[in-house]
């Protein structure tokens, strides 16, 4: 099941934003709460600006209301909204390195990651060569 994208916000905080998803989803508090495996007082001081939640619940929430995390991190202020395909590319290392909400093992462990994926993109292609099926010929039937 998709959900219709909204127009224009009235608001432009992320309060504003995420109380119109859910109500545009037609999901209460305690629903999206469950969804998102969040408590219902935490989301709904969300929506009314008390609280920042940090990138990882972001994510529940996108998924609780079936939309982009990357659109909620930037309502959010956790990314900056990129004008186009000319703007400059995200300095990933330096967007994790910078993440207050994230522990220094954390970080290490996702630079690991990122590293390895990277990594796997600049090696050659190494496929394997296309073994050729044996050449059969049919028995004769007696």
């Amino acid at each position: 099941m998709s959900r219709i994208p909204l127009g224009p916000l009235s608001g432009n905080n992320l309060g504003d934003y995420l109380r119109e998803q859910r109500q545009t989803a037609r999901l209460s508090l305690r629903q999206l709460s469950e969804l998102a495996g969040i408590s219902n007082p935490y989301l709904s001081q969300i929506e009314r600006g008390l609280k920042r939640p940090s990138a990882e619940i972001l994510q529940q929430l996108a998924k609780g209301l079936e939309v982009s995390a990357e659109s909620l991190y930037v309502r959010a202020g956790i990314l900056d909204e990129r004008q186009g395909h000319d703007a400059e590319p995200l300095d990933t290392r330096a967007v994790i390195g910078a993440d207050p909400q994230l522990t220094a093992r954390q970080k290490a462990a996702l630079l690991d990651i990122y590293d390895s994926f990277v990594a796997a993109q600049e090696a050659p292609d190494r496929k394997r060569p296309a073994v050729k099926a044996a050449k059969t010929t049919p028995t004769p039937r007696k």
